[in-house]
């Protein structure tokens, strides 16, 4: 059983500092969790209603920390956290910085970085940077290959539309022989393919057992047609918090869900910390139920 902490900066009490998201991965490391998760969003408009997921928790002037240099910090203060993203939008970065900030997490962390990558949902991100709304799934694919260009043998050669190296080092090179880069898109034959021949895994959000089901069986079929195998696929499915009688998450009730979810394909299962807590217990009590559900699972099923 992997689970992941999926964490969000209105995740803390309103007057703790940005910091204690790391005290918050540290207790995720300590309680055996495979990975922490966290979002992405270079800026926010006023207008958030184009949010595809039900009600958009974070308010327009509230801070939202860039992920990437997030989950470096964290690195520093744990050993096994797998260091990860819930969905980091590829296509506004550059794309060499953007391999080259992986890669330096991936060797600072010796081998912990597994990212889901997106185009996100918000207009306003791409025009504020001269991006057209329209190219998001051109820019993804582009960077995602240059990465894994960049990342490959050196020196480099390789062009595409917004980058061009010539006998380039670009160092250094990803601990890992190949940094996990799964896809939070909807899944479509266009995107099952897009995932199969640049991913390695899907990663939905706010869908039930049946779609994600549905979902693996066409992935599987693309990536066996791209010649790979699934067993190197990931698929990280989010499970929604369940509220007990004191409108606390309850950690058992949420985790219900999980094994119908693994069977339907689900190799790693994502729970979200309680949003908006008055005091930091009440995520670290979060953290430590949820690692205690994971090895009652894991003891039961031995």
């Amino acid at each position: 059983m992997q689970l992941s902490l999926f964490f969000r900066p209105y995740q803390i009490p309103a007057n703790e500092h940005l910091s204690v998201c790391l005290d918050v991965a540290r207790a995720a490391d300590d309680a055996g969790l495979h990975s922490i998760t966290f979002g992405d969003h270079l800026m926010l408009g006023p207008d958030t209603s184009a949010y595809p997921y039900g009600q958009f928790l974070h308010r327009a002037e509230s801070a939202w920390p860039e992920p990437l240099t997030t989950l470096a910090a964290m690195a520093g203060v744990t050993k096994n956290l797998i260091l990860s993203t819930g969905i980091l939008l590829a296509p506004l970065r550059p794309p060499l910085l953007l391999a080259k900030t992986i890669a330096t997490l991936d060797v600072l962390s010796r081998g912990r970085v597994q990212l889901a990558l997106g185009v996100g949902w918000q207009k306003a991100e791409y025009e504020a940077q001269g991006f057209a709304w329209e190219e998001r799934y051109r820019l993804l694919d582009e960077n995602v290959a240059a990465c894994r260009a960049v990342w490959g043998e050196q020196p480099v050669d390789y062009a595409s539309a917004h980058l061009k190296l010539t006998d380039a080092y670009c160092l250094p090179r990803p601990e890992q022989a190949r940094i996990p880069l799964l896809m939070g898109l909807k899944m479509t034959l266009k995107n099952a393919e897009r995932m199969a021949r640049l991913g390695d895994g899907w990663c939905p959000v706010g869908i039930g057992a049946q779609e994600v089901r549905q979902g693996v069986d066409l992935l599987a079929a693309a990536v066996t047609g791209a010649g790979r195998s699934m067993a190197d696929q990931h698929i990280k499915v989010g499970l929604g918090n369940v509220m007990g009688p004191t409108g606390a998450a309850d950690v058992a009730k949420t985790l219900e869900a999980a094994p119908e979810y693994l069977e339907a394909g689900a190799t790693i299962i994502t729970v979200t910390a309680p949003a908006a807590p008055d005091t930091m217990k009440q995520i670290y009590d979060f953290i430590e139920q949820t690692g205690r559900w994971r090895e009652d699972f894991i003891g039961a099923s031995t």
